[in-house]
């Protein structure tokens, strides 16, 4: 362990959240599921502070189309009023969206639990990306793509009489974007009724957005504002009193200063990504496993939480930690709003977050490490305030806090939008200039989607879908350069392992990361069975094909270190997404062992992200010139750099790093996209 310590001043006089000005930038999806509560199901319902607005939230439904809701942390909004809506009688679907899937599953099973159901059965249900678990229940928690995608075939929501949109204060693409369709909908549809659920947002403003009052007549407003209360106890917030050199370690040595105390209750760690996280655990269950040993009394259980993680992983983290230990979780920025980990009484804030920004000029992605702002700051500190009074160690200085941003920049700023346009086309919506939405988005990001939509041949010189190819890309849930490779892969013909390689890019890794260093280097070894010159993607069809062969064997992926559940997901996604080219008449044929037709069919959908080998020894962008660098997960670190290369996304740490590489040839870049490139010098 580092000798550093960070060290922390008092408490600031400020840090109670019991403070009004202070609680409505506290809020999650309220949902903790504990099995050994021993009051009855109906009286832990009663004694949510929502219990008391029952009837005041169904008048306001009544007589407001739009409701705009300001549920403190706690208050149990996410659960109680789609029963509440179903209990008074109101016709068709109750849809909740929520922006991550673990909470629609979640809430899901928590609502099941408390209406004395079963998930497949008709009161309520679930739906996310690949996975959906419902039979047109009464009750339909859902993620927001999928509700998009329900606008396409429904443009009017007519199964629906109220749409709930949760965690709005996250302000992702979708969220906005479901914001300007739902105020259109509004709009044809008196009776369908719309609620805006969070609390860390400018409530006023988006009452003003969704109120469709007419200029003359001011007084008949459509939309209201309600606040909720929930339960908060005090929290104490310290501040290092000098900046950390490292906040992953400090993190670390935080942790064991709050073990070692005397004082109760388990802790929450936030750091910014699955690689962070992960090296925090490893290190924390060094020292778990030191203390088992000591047979001293403080053990830890440690845990980790991250988008990604499989889902039955995810749910360790709402269970009791094992009898004399103490639980702490070590999670990315999806527990400061997405779930509430039950137990909570003190958390460590690094600062920072992964956020990804879009640069239009090179048409990429990139994974940017940024500070927070002060409400995702008041967002984390409220996960102490739950059961009892906690306490929150903050790993910058009182001055750096006050310096944050107030809020975090919404998606549609710093986002790629071109599966964002190519859905708001087939829905009908032509101009894009026109269409209103909370945060307009640059310009130039629009610019930039509409002319890799039109390079695409998604969209033609008018801006309009091309048929068919517009129309089916915009069925995908897929983004748009992957359903164009996927459409394409019959005249290649190599649909079957375009299939499997679209599969493979859809998880996390097909690859599971041992954390002792003599398993790291036995799954380096392993690995190597399957990795082949031509990069990545022909790599991850190596493993997909082996991982068949065994008959989908837990015991192969065990002996080559490959990840079960993600290569089961795979499987999954990849029938789904057979049946869908199917569908479109497009031929589902293998190019037998040739991966030439693999590489010119990736190609084909994935051009813009094109780099060369300069002669300085790094990569650039053909567009941009932006400096690039092979990550060192991918097959090519190792090897003599190949000329040309096509990338699946950059990740911006200390370098602008390239993900999922596929070596390529420039003339097929000439011949496949002439529209997108030329040629400007001779070889």
């Amino acid at each position: 362990m580092s000798d550093f310590k960070p060290r922390f001043l008092k408490p600031t006089e400020s840090s109670s959240y019991l403070d009004k000005n202070e609680s409505n930038a506290i809020e999650t999806t309220d949902f903790i599921y504990n099995k050994h509560l021993s009051q009855s199901i109906q009286t832990q319902k009663q004694r949510l502070p929502i219990f008391n607005n029952r009837n005041h939230i169904l008048y306001l439904l009544e007589k407001y189309q739009t409701l705009v809701l300001i549920g403190e942390t706690g208050s149990g909004k996410s659960t109680q009023i789609p029963q509440y809506l179903t209990e008074a009688g109101w016709p068709a679907q109750v849809g909740i969206c929520e922006p991550r899937r673990i909470a629609a599953i979640s809430l899901a099973n928590r609502v099941a639990d408390e209406t004395g159901t079963l998930v497949q059965q008709d009161m309520v249900g679930y739906a996310v990306r690949f996975d959906a678990c419902y039979n047109k229940p009464k009750i339909k928690y859902m993620t927001e793509g999928i509700l998009l995608r329900e606008m396409m075939a429904d443009p009017l929501l007519k199964s629906y009489s109220v749409i709930m949109l949760d965690e709005v204060h996250e302000r992702t693409l979708y969220t906005d974007i479901l914001m300007g369709l739902m105020k259109k909908i509004l709009k044809r549809r008196t009776e369908l009724r719309l609620i805006v659920a969070s609390a860390t947002m400018d409530a006023k403003e988006l009452q003003q957005f969704f109120n469709n009052n007419s200029s003359e007549d001011k007084k008949k407003d459509t939309a209201v504002i309600m606040s909720v209360e929930g339960r908060q106890f005090p929290v104490d917030i310290f501040y290092v009193a000098e900046p950390v050199p490292c906040y992953v370690q400090a993190s670390v040595d935080t942790v064991l200063r709050i073990n070692s105390s005397k004082e109760h209750g388990d802790i929450l760690v936030f750091l910014t990504g699955q690689e962070e996280v992960e090296r925090a655990v490893r290190l924390l269950n060094e020292h778990a496993h030191l203390i088992e040993e000591s047979k001293r009394k403080e053990k830890m259980f440690v845990l980790p939480m991250y988008g990604s993680l499989p889902y039955y992983e995810q749910l360790k983290v709402f269970k009791p930690a094992p009898e004399g230990h103490r639980k702490v979780v070590v999670a990315t920025n999806v527990a400061e709003t997405s779930v509430t980990i039950p137990g909570i009484v003190h958390v460590v804030d690094c600062g920072f977050v992964k956020m990804k920004w879009f640069n239009s000029e090179t048409h990429t992605d990139s994974l940017i490490t940024l500070p927070i702002s002060k409400a995702s700051a008041s967002q984390r500190a409220g996960r102490a305030g739950r059961l009892r009074s906690g306490k929150v160690f903050r790993l910058y200085t009182e001055e750096d806090a006050a310096a944050l941003a107030e809020n975090t920049p919404p998606e549609m700023v710093r986002s790629n939008l071109t599966y964002a346009i190519l859905q708001l086309k087939a829905m009908g919506i032509d101009n894009i200039l026109k269409f209103k939405l909370p945060s307009p988005p640059p310009l130039q990001n629009l610019k930039s989607a509409l002319e890799i939509l039109y390079a695409l041949d998604a969209i033609d010189i008018q801006g309009e879908l091309t048929r068919p190819l517009g129309f089916h890309m915009a069925e995908f849930a897929l983004d748009p350069f992957y359903s164009k490779v996927l459409l394409s892969s019959g005249e290649f013909g190599c649909s079957e392992e375009i299939l499997t390689i679209v599969s493979v890019l859809q998880v996390e890794t097909v690859f599971a990361r041992p954390s002792t260093g003599n398993s790291v280097i036995r799954a380096r070894i392993q690995k190597r069975l399957f990795e082949v010159e031509e990069g990545d993607l022909i790599t991850y069809l190596n493993v997909y094909n082996g991982f068949i062969q065994s008959e989908m064997s837990q015991g192969f992926c065990h002996k080559n270190f490959l990840n079960y559940k993600s290569l089961k997901r795979v499987v999954e996604i990849r029938n789904r997404l057979e049946k869908m080219l199917k569908n479109y008449d497009v031929p589902v044929v293998s190019c037998t062992r040739s991966t030439e037709p693999i590489c010119q069919c990736l190609v084909k959908g994935l051009f813009p992200n094109a780099a060369y080998l300069h002669h300085s020894g790094v990569y650039k962008t053909i567009r941009g010139d932006i400096e690039l660098y092979v990550h060192p997960d991918s097959v090519l670190y190792t090897i003599p750099q190949p000329q040309w290369v096509l990338f699946c996304e950059v990740i911006h740490t200390s370098k602008l790093y390239m993900r999922d590489l596929t070596v390529i040839k420039s003339e097929w870049l000439l011949e496949l996209a002439p529209h997108f490139y030329y040629k400007t010098f001779s070889d």
